[in-house]
């Protein structure tokens, strides 16, 4: 081990380091004392009831555990959007759970909350999996109501999709533990089968102040929407539990009994793990993004036993494709390197680039996925296609649009991991969140932004500074300085796998070292949803 190797592992070590300090964090919800509270009335957290459901010892990964980071803090935050999502097991059946956290505003849905929730529709839809929701929630918060009420990507899309899946044939089961108030009471009664929880559990679409208000009946809520009342008055739930245990010990004796699903045919073999030690990865990953290194190191990390197939290994050097398993599954790598290359004419092509025949070659090997019914798996590190006259003269503009053609048409699912860059049309062409992966996590050193934060932060303190000269001001070199600085600092922020989770462009930030776990259960989800299109790249440029 060389002496940049341990300087980039202890630098990587201590992103994921500070990764598992955040998450720990995050998995307080409101804070130790509403746990507390929570725990009084006899209840349950939201992640306490997920892992109660889910199968001991069964692999499982959350969705979007930083959703609301640093957002609504005029608000007293919002950790995790107010809810819990994850994919797991339950009854030996793969599944989606999604929990609100009550120790979090109660239960109320941000605007965050609305699009994480839809996202968890989302995963479910695209994978044909049961969706569970353990409801627990006092409906929208009033004071953002304009931004969760009446658009297409908000609340009420909800209500939308669970009558879609349900016309799909997807399985919807609902719990309500808590709260159920308002236009959020459509929820559990749209599912297929619901629950109530004695004493806790409530559904009504106005409680009893509302009530007394709007037409002066008085009516605890109890008696108006409580679980005797809707298990054996109006009918409306299904089961009634007496406790949020017997709730969810309902929900796993429902799932045992489903039936199988159709499957989508994805090769599958034993699993075999790489004979590349995983870890290696922290050192080989570069601390500085100007630095170079071979992306088959990082794959030979990933994949089984470290075999990896590669296609076109001589041509289009700045992305390399090929043909690996990953915990078993057969998959169609596309990844971005970063190593100076040089081309049989003797030209020399920058890493983390996409060239012309680069993108040529994307092009084709996608399509070869497609018509094999082979996942892909995006790794990305790159900072955007070549420009230049010699680019455009040799008509980049057209061969990016192939690609991102054959990216867009795909029909198998995709995976994509962010590792390092994700700059302008670079994202796009190696499945970005806006081409539908079915997952799309980033480790802690990855970026996203139109273009790095140093460049990005020269032009924007260049327009800046001219503007304020035009204003008379005076602008020497330590003024331009400071300005270039400021601006930095902010793009800088903006550009951290943080802030990119917290909007839900990503699925999560994870640990290299779970990388395989992820595509592993994004492909076994994947395979319960048949392909029923052929794969057509459309009308492009040629």
């Amino acid at each position: 081990m060389n002496i940049k190797f341990n300087k980039n592992e202890d630098h990587n070590k201590l992103l994921v380091s500070s990764l598992n300090h955040k998450l720990k964090r995050v998995k307080l919800g409101g804070g130790e004392k509403r746990i507390a509270k929570h725990h009084a009335k006899g209840k349950m957290t939201a992640r306490e009831r997920i892992d109660f459901l889910l199968d001991d010892k069964s692999n499982s990964i959350e969705i979007g555990a930083f959703a609301g980071e640093g957002m609504y803090e005029e608000h007293g935050g919002c950790p995790s959007g107010g809810v819990v999502v994850k994919m797991g097991y339950v009854s030996g059946k793969q599944c989606i759970v999604v929990a609100n956290d009550a120790t979090v505003k109660a239960g109320a849905w941000f605007p965050i909350t609305g699009k994480k929730n839809l996202r968890a529709q989302e995963i479910a839809i695209e994978n044909r999996l049961p969706i569970i929701y353990l409801v627990d929630s006092a409906g929208v918060y009033l004071p953002m109501q304009d931004e969760i009420f009446p658009d297409k990507e908000h609340f009420g899309r909800i209500f939308r999709n669970n009558a879609v899946m349900s016309s799909m044939g997807i399985t919807q089961i609902a719990a309500v533990m808590g709260s159920c108030v308002a236009g959020g009471a459509y929820l559990p009664i749209m599912s297929d089968e619901a629950l109530i929880v004695e004493k806790t559990g409530s559904i009504f679409l106005a409680g009893s102040y509302l009530v007394k208000a709007a037409i002066g009946e008085s009516v605890d809520n109890e008696t108006l929407g409580g679980a005797t009342t809707h298990s054996e008055i109006s009918g409306v739930t299904d089961y009634k539990a007496k406790d949020d245990k017997d709730a969810l010990t309902k929900i796993q004796n429902i799932m045992d009994k489903m039936g199988d699903f159709d499957k989508a045919g994805f090769s599958h073999k034993k699993a075999v793990k790489p004979k590349e030690n995983p870890e290696d990865i922290y050192g080989i990953l570069p601390k500085k993004r100007s630095d170079q290194y071979d992306v088959r190191e990082i794959i030979s990390r990933l994949v089984d036993n470290s075999e990896f197939e590669e296609y076109k290994e001589g041509y289009g050097q700045t992305i390399i494709t090929g043909y690996a398993r990953i915990d078993g599954w057969a998959v169609g790598i596309v990844t971005n390197q970063r190593k100076i290359v040089k081309t049989k004419k003797g030209e020399m092509q920058f890493g983390g680039v996409i060239y012309s025949d680069s993108a040529d070659k994307a092009t084709r090997f996608i399509a070869n996925c497609n018509q094999k019914k082979i996942p892909l798996v995006f790794l990305q590190d790159v900072t955007g296609f070549m420009v230049g006259s010699k680019s455009e003269h040799g008509g980049i503009i057209k061969d990016g649009a192939k690609m991102v053609s054959a990216v867009s048409n795909s029909v198998v699912p995709k995976f994509t991991i962010i590792m390092g860059n994700s700059y302008g049309a670079g994202n796009y062409a190696m499945c970005g969140k806006a081409y539908d992966p079915r997952l799309i996590a980033a480790w802690p050193s990855a970026e996203l932004a139109v273009m790095g934060g140093t460049q990005a932060a020269k032009v924007l303190a260049q327009i800046e500074t001219a503007s304020m000269e035009k204003k008379g001001e005076k602008v020497d070199e330590e003024k331009e300085k400071e300005v270039f600085e400021a601006i930095k600092a902010r793009y800088d922020e903006q550009t951290s796998p943080y802030y990119a989770a917290a909007r839900l462009w990503t699925d999560a930030v994870i640990d290299p070292l779970d990388t395989r776990e992820w595509i592993s259960m994004g492909i076994e989800a994947a395979n319960h949803a048949p392909i029923e299109k052929d794969f057509n790249l459309g009308v492009i440029q040629t």
